[in-house]
């Protein structure tokens, strides 16, 4: 059933673009995933598990309606991610909007990007590779269901806001709680090199239990370099303490010539992350402060084209006089992009 509606929805809009006056239609497409092979594992159960597997795949149509509008629809499917999943891939809504844009801002009603880490992911460049942190280790999601409000302020147009007010319900398409989200990140462009962004949010969520983060971001980016540094921290109520979580992250990409680039990032979990062992693709520990390390290099022989075989090793504080066994998965990660 899902499958036809997938295939009916596809069709409506080839049908729509083809039409007199609706031909501003386009399809783009993005796919990731892996050649991995796990060589330790602080889970003995998953240790010399390999294989491929796709990690995503965005199948996107965007249309431009006036002058002023435009929607978006995109479907993504990705595998379990858990080492042992054997489902088929399986499509769901990632974007849903409507878009008003006039005088350099918009406003969006819909499913649409957060504002947690939409403008640090652009900067970063290595979604296909790895999500960041807020992302990575479950601290907020990428998608919210509500209204947005995004543009630039100023004569040189160098400071970005992104508001958004939305259910907290990620990708869910639908409200069963009576608590919101509220979201705003503000980014400061320096010059064309240089900038920095301060991000908080506030989450209702049932009982004693609400949550409150704040982000600072900066990053410094030339022909040859970008450079990105990040201090998170993730305030969870609870009935008898809060819990409170925080994240040191940097990165550094060098390109070496147009088809080769190189990339190296640590992040410090300065508390155990509560929601790691529920990690797809990159399973954590809970019950350790962790050390996280990704390197690796990109060759991409055309712009659309990106193969980039990588590390990701995790090593782990002690606690009591033990830690967990270390993380180590090479890759070889495949991204290609069609639009």
């Amino acid at each position: 059933m899902l499958r036809k509606l997938v295939m009916g929805i596809a069709l409506t809009f080839v049908f729509i673009g083809a039409v007199d006056g609706f031909a501003q239609g386009k399809f783009s497409g993005y796919m990731f995933g892996d050649l991995y092979y796990v060589a330790s594992n602080h889970d003995a159960s998953i240790e010399d598990r390999n294989g491929f597997w796709f990690r995503r795949i965005y199948f996107t149509y965007d249309h431009t309606l006036s002058e002023e509008f435009s929607t978006r629809f995109r479907l993504e499917m990705n595998s379990d991610g858990n080492f042992t999943g054997t489902n088929n891939l399986q499509p769901y809504v990632k974007d849903a909007y409507l878009m008003w844009t006039r005088s350099g801002h918009s406003v969006i009603l819909g499913m649409s990007p957060t504002p947690t880490f939409e403008y640090l992911e652009g900067f970063w460049g290595y979604r296909a590779v790895e999500k960041t942190p807020a992302d990575l280790y479950r601290f907020a999601s990428s998608r919210d269901l509500g209204a947005a409000v995004k543009g630039s302020l100023g004569n040189k147009k160098n400071v970005k806001y992104h508001f958004m007010f939305g259910n907290g319900a990620s990708t869910s398409g639908s409200d069963g709680n009576e608590g919101k989200k509220v979201m705003l990140a503000l980014a400061y462009e320096f010059s064309k090199n240089f900038f920095v962004e301060a991000y908080g949010d506030w989450e209702e969520r049932p009982g004693p239990t609400n949550r409150y983060s704040a982000q600072g971001v900066v990053g410094y980016k030339n022909e040859k370099l970008r450079v990105g540094a990040q201090l998170l921290h993730q305030t969870r109520e609870g009935a008898l303490a809060d819990l409170n979580l925080q994240i040191a992250s940097g990165f550094v990409v060098v390109q070496a010539n147009e088809k080769l680039s190189g990339f190296l990032r640590y992040d410090r979990l300065f508390d155990p992350i509560p929601d790691g062992p529920s990690v797809a693709f990159l399973p954590f520990s809970n019950a350790a402060k962790a050390n996280f390390i990704l390197a690796g290099l990109d060759y991409a022989p055309i712009p659309q084209v990106h193969f980039m075989p990588n590390i990701e090793y995790t090593f782990y504080s002690e606690t009591d006089g033990l830690s967990p066994d270390a993380d180590f998965i090479p890759r070889l990660t495949f991204n290609y992009i069609w639009k």
